[in-house]
């Protein structure tokens, strides 16, 4: 007779930890030098061959990795014994990668970990003490065509201010699902139940953040919707849209729906809200937060671009159109530090007419009263104030509406006003003013 099928399984093998944690590091910095991928996939990436890591050791190497990425071409110029450059060189020997984790690991004190010899951390040690000697710019490894930018915008001192702001890894805030009715007092007492502490956003209704980076995914009131893992600065943009009950809402570059979900709580699940997005796998991380959330007043559809037909079948039928435009994203380097080496200042070209390009399709889907809120969450005034400027030249009948004074009739009062808005009332989030990730947004309406 036939070996059943639970004869012929084999039993599991225990996973297999690494020899080295040093060796692992070095892998991770060998498979992000050329930054064609996202650091935090190159990182789970690793960790998925790597299963016999302890929750400790991902921790460990993960501080090690991030710091790496924000600090690249100073841990570059040391291993390879050459001058701090602006961008990246394309190719390492293993013997330079080597190095520059070595000097990563003993630089965030960690090196009895990755057990480091004697020899590696005298070397390490000898290297490191000259950092602080170094201007701003190299100290924090920031490429040419970002730093010019910040020194434009705000002279030498504050974008060293800037710079030494998002060297620092981001902390952890979370939006309380308004659609479940729980409140922020109560949220709280879930969170310190299970060992996390966590403090109200005074400016924020809904916001929370926590003492360190707790892990939160694993607890019930995440896993019930209670609440979701979102950036101050990103609630506050939501909180600009406005959005009211029974509205017709389009997200019109949703993503994995974060401010998505946002609108929706604040429109209590009433009305309509359209998540579209031309990326079918961002879209899909959206449909298991969406079944926690509770709402069941999102649509999320993938289009094909945007001359898709179902995006003209929306046309001036929309209360509110959020674009929250594809950008540089510089005003995430805490949680994104290898944007700065992802990016380029040639790539910004073709940035800037895609937005164009988006601003223009979902502004014909705005209804006679409605509003187009354009937001980005970069720093760059070519991308934001200028973007909006020329937009306004073309469609005259939209005009610019006060940020302020909107979020001000939602009971938002911030805290120090003059460091959130721009010259023309837009919101302008530097992120060492408002301690927040960078963002910028503006509520445009039509006549």
């Amino acid at each position: 007779m036939p070996f059943s099928s639970s004869a012929r399984r084999k039993p599991p093998l225990n996973p297999v930890k690494p020899a080295s944690l040093l060796t692992v590091l070095v892998a991770a910095l060998r498979e992000a030098s050329g930054f064609c991928l996202p650091a935090d996939k190159i990182l789970s990436s690793l960790f998925e061959k790597n299963r016999g890591l302890g929750p400790r050791e991902r921790r460990v190497l993960a501080e090690c990795f991030y710091f790496a990425m924000r600090r690249w071409t100073w841990l570059e110029s040391i291993a390879t014994d050459r001058p701090i450059e602006s961008q990246p060189r394309s190719e390492l020997s293993a013997s330079e990668l080597r190095g520059m984790a070595v000097l990563a690991s003993s630089v965030v004190d960690k090196a009895q970990l990755l057990r480091l010899t004697a020899q590696e951390l005298q070397w390490a040690q000898s290297q490191s003490a000259v950092l602080n000697s170094l201007s701003a710019q190299h100290r924090f490894c920031i490429p040419d065509w970002i730093w010019d930018d910040w020194v434009a915008q705000l002279g030498e001192d504050e974008a060293g201010r800037l710079a030494a702001y998002l060297d620092q890894e981001a902390p952890l805030d979370l939006r309380l699902n308004l659609a479940q009715g729980q409140g922020v007092a109560h949220l709280r007492d879930e969170l310190s139940l299970a060992g996390i502490a966590a403090q109200p956003i005074d400016w924020l209704p809904e916001g929370l953040r926590c003492q360190g980076r707790p892990a939160v995914q694993g607890l019930g009131a995440f896993k019930q919707g209670h609440f979701e893992v979102q950036d101050a600065g990103s609630q506050l943009l939501a909180r600009l849209c406005a959005p009211q009950r029974g509205q017709t809402v389009v997200d019109f570059c949703a993503g994995a729906g974060g401010k998505t979900l946002a609108l929706g709580a604040l429109m209590r699940n009433s009305g309509r809200i359209y998540a579209l997005d031309t990326s079918s796998s961002r879209l899909a991380r959206l449909k298991p937060r969406l079944a926690r959330s509770g709402l069941s007043n999102v649509w999320a559809i993938a289009i094909s671009g945007l001359n898709d037909l179902r995006i003209k079948r929306l046309r001036a039928k929309a209360d509110l159109v959020l674009v929250d435009a594809p950008c540089t994203g510089l005003g995430t380097l805490r949680r994104n530090p290898d944007l700065k080496w992802r990016q380029t200042s040639q790539g910004l070209g073709d940035l800037l007419s895609l937005q164009a390009s988006i601003l223009r399709a979902a502004s014909g889907l705005v209804k006679p009263g409605g509003r187009l809120v354009y937001a980005t969450c970069s720093l760059k005034r070519e991308e934001n104030e200028e973007q909006v400027e020329t937009f306004l030249k073309s469609y005259p009948e939209f005009s610019m509406d006060s940020a302020e004074r909107i979020l001000l009739r939602q009971g938002i009062s911030p805290h120090s006003q003059a460091l959130w808005f721009g010259e023309q009332g837009e919101l302008r989030l530097w992120p060492h003013r408002s301690d927040t990730d960078g963002f910028f947004g503006v509520s445009l309406v039509r006549a």
